[in-house]
């Protein structure tokens, strides 16, 4: 049975489709900067990126909050993104069929620490201890992309499953980690296997329906969808259309939009009969047989940003990207999906959070560079300082990095600092060295990046310039 905040919620979702603005009530200050204006900042993303088109949806404790699109959901027509464009979410995916494993489990239907043997008679012998825990995780040790996948043809999962048998495990299950959209071939299978159904009419049935996710559906591509957004790529300088793929990939199956995954969200929060000792096991990072850590959950990466707890996950198709931002537990998440496969969508969406909720700031550096102004060709090492100034709130965990390009834009030399810990207004130096292999102009950039290099905090390009001879 369903919350019934959940139905609550769902008008209120509903409702928000003609909200006229997405950022209308961002946390700002009088007399803020242009720079403090976010539509300027999607704007100028969109620009810098090449970005057709985009929507962003954001939710407060469950509840919407804002959502809006910005650019083209179709080149051709002339047709606007907006908050109900429908989008290729890609690998936003595995947070579903995790969700329909645990269901399965909690109904007794089947466990997570069953064998595959007991789904996949005709497995290889060395997929024996391969449970569907490690397959949530991504600690089975089965290779990331089926080698038998065809994306212009219909194909059984069953068939792409059993193309991948031949393949040797990258390590012993549980002893590694890796990222497996074969593993999540097989949950989908093992779905259908439990259920009695088709995996995709399961979870149709048992998530989408009961969060009302009405335009939520699997991926096709001959069938009419109606607000579907057209992908597109950025290639030798001019926007082209990706090519679209037919076959259905259980990794990343599903078309939705920002109002759909905003309601998910919402059941998330309030409606889903998810255990909450599962859902907590589900935002849990699994550990692997030694001891260590990894970042991910079922279906979900586990992180942090700043000093708060980040629940994500990001997905990627030709011409499609996605990105959805939990953080606090919920206390405020961002949901952003674009019809271009080159946008780093994930620092764009912290970026936006900042917007929302002063604590989710993204601290501003100031950073410079002390090089040489000149070097000979055989002279030995250089010495380049780099200093990083946060201007802002603490920002744990950071990495410090150094490019060298050439003059042709081209990175010839990179050296970074990791696990740096700046405290509000810190200064920190660092002594990084390049030995010149050519001679020519090369000019020094210096980044400041969050924990795993998410978000980027700053970049200033040409901070030194080097004539070495």
């Amino acid at each position: 049975m369903i919350h019934r905040d959940a139905w609550r919620t769902a008008k209120q979702i509903a409702a928000c489709i003609l909200v006229p603005g997405l950022l209308a009530a961002y946390a700002v200050s009088p007399g803020a900067r242009a720079k403090d204006n976010p539509e300027e900042f999607i704007a100028k993303f969109m620009r810098d990126e090449h970005i057709p088109g985009l929507s962003i949806a954001v939710v407060r404790d469950g509840v919407l909050f804002a959502a809006k699109g910005y650019g083209m959901a179709d080149l051709e027509t002339n047709t606007p993104a907006t908050a109900a464009t429908v989008y290729k979410t890609a690998s936003l995916s595995k947070m579903v069929i995790a969700d329909a494993v645990l269901l399965l489990a909690q109904d007794g239907k089947l466990s997570l620490d069953d064998d595959v043997t007991k789904y996949l008679p005709g497995r290889p012998e060395n997929w024996k201890g391969i449970t569907i825990r490690n397959l949530l995780t991504h600690t089975s040790g089965i290779v990331r992309d089926p080698p038998e996948y065809h994306p212009y043809q219909e194909q059984a999962i069953a068939d792409v499953i059993e193309a991948t048998y031949p393949v040797p495990l990258k390590f012993p299950p549980g002893e590694g980690w890796l990222y497996s959209n074969v593993g999540y071939y097989i949950l989908a299978e093992i779905v259908t296997k439990a259920s009695g159904e088709p995996w995709d009419r399961f979870i149709a049935a048992k998530l989408f329906a009961p969060a009302h996710m009405t335009s939520t559906r699997t991926t096709t591509a001959v069938e009419i969808v109606p607000n579907r957004a057209r992908g597109y790529q950025w290639t030798d300088g001019r926007m082209t259309n990706a090519e679209d793929w037919i076959a259905i990939r259980p990794s990343g199956a599903f078309l939705s939009t920002v109002l759909d995954l905003a309601k998910w969200d919402a059941y998330l929060a309030h409606g889903s009969p998810v255990s909450t000792a599962n859902r907590k096991l589900a935002w849990t990072p699994a550990t692997l047989k030694s001891g260590k850590q990894t970042t991910y959950g079922f279906g979900w990466g586990i992180d942090s940003f700043l000093t708060h707890s980040r629940i994500h996950h990001n997905g990627q198709f030709p011409g499609f990207r996605s990105d959805y931002e939990r953080l606090d537990d919920g206390k405020l998440t961002v949901i952003v999906l674009a019809n271009s496969d080159r946008a780093n969508l994930e620092s764009f969406a912290l970026k936006i959070a900042g917007f929302y909720d002063r604590g989710f700031s993204i601290p501003p550096f100031r950073l410079s560079a002390e090089a040489p102004a000149s070097a000979k060709i055989d002279g030995g090492p250089l010495s380049i300082v780099i200093t990083a100034k946060d201007e802002g709130s603490v920002a744990p965990d950071s990495v410090v990095e150094m490019e060298i390009w050439d003059a042709s834009g081209k990175a010839v030399y990179k050296q970074n600092q990791a696990n740096e810990n700046f405290a509000m207004g810190e200064t920190r130096s660092y002594r990084f060295s390049w030995t010149p292999a050519k001679t020519g102009r090369y000019s020094v950039n210096v980044g400041v990046y969050g924990h795993g290099w998410v978000p980027s905090y700053a970049w200033k390009l040409d901070a030194a310039a080097i004539v070495v001879e």
